[in-house]
């Protein structure tokens, strides 16, 4: 089984929630692997997301990389290459057949340019994969999720579910009613607490954890 992690927008938390339910599935007695297709931002032997995931004792590889922080289309063309995207699915059809989840974690949101005119929606759809949206439990939360779920049911992709990220210690009268709001619009799989000082930058912990 491959689960596309997609996000509500860029930074809502897709890396702490990718690692928190790939542990969490390893905890089931599920074999479990991470998939970043395509990383931006990032140097040469500098760690990403895939090197966070794997400090939190999950195997995890990704495809290829590109320095500036753009959307993966766009950093490509500035960089004179080409982001090949049957590799990129053969890659990670490779990996799924290893395991029994492979969680492959997209770039932003769900209509990021991948490369020329296709999405990541595009990839997921050719990966065959269940969509898991990343989202926030603030303000602005309902919009931004309700507008995902209509890109990817639009699209015929099936949503597994979402994962809330960044869930504060003593929550108040916004995040509860968008809780709740949230779980009417699909299931949702868990939350992911905030943890003071975690970076995904950095391949070590504090790792978070889904909870119900």
């Amino acid at each position: 089984m491959i689960r596309f992690v997609t996000g509500t927008d860029t930074g809502v938390g897709k890396t702490a929630a990718s690692a928190a339910l790939a542990v969490a599935e390893q905890a089931a007695g599920r074999k479990v692997a991470y998939f970043k297709p395509v990383q931006t931002g990032l140097a040469p032997g500098e760690p990403g997301d895939a090197a966070f995931v794997a400090a939190a004792g999950v195997a995890a590889s990704e495809g290829i990389r590109l320095a500036e922080p753009l959307a993966p289309a766009v950093a490509a063309e500035r960089a004179g290459t080409a982001i090949d995207v049957d590799a990129l699915v053969a890659q990670a059809v490779a990996l799924a057949a290893t395991v029994d989840v492979l969680l492959v974690e997209g770039a932003g949101g769900l209509l990021v340019p991948l490369a020329g005119e296709l999405t990541m929606a595009d990839l997921a759809a050719r990966l065959s994969a269940e969509v898991v949206i990343v989202t926030r439990p603030s303000l602005g939360t309902l919009n931004h999720t309700a507008l995902t779920l209509e890109a990817a049911r639009g699209r015929g992709l099936p949503v597994a579910g979402l994962v809330v990220c960044g869930w504060p210690p003593q929550p108040g009268v916004v995040e509860r009613t968008n809780l709740e709001r949230l779980a009417a619009m699909a299931p949702v799989l868990g939350v992911v607490p905030y943890a003071d000082g975690l970076d995904t930058t950095r391949p070590a912990g504090p790792f978070p954890k889904l909870r119900s």
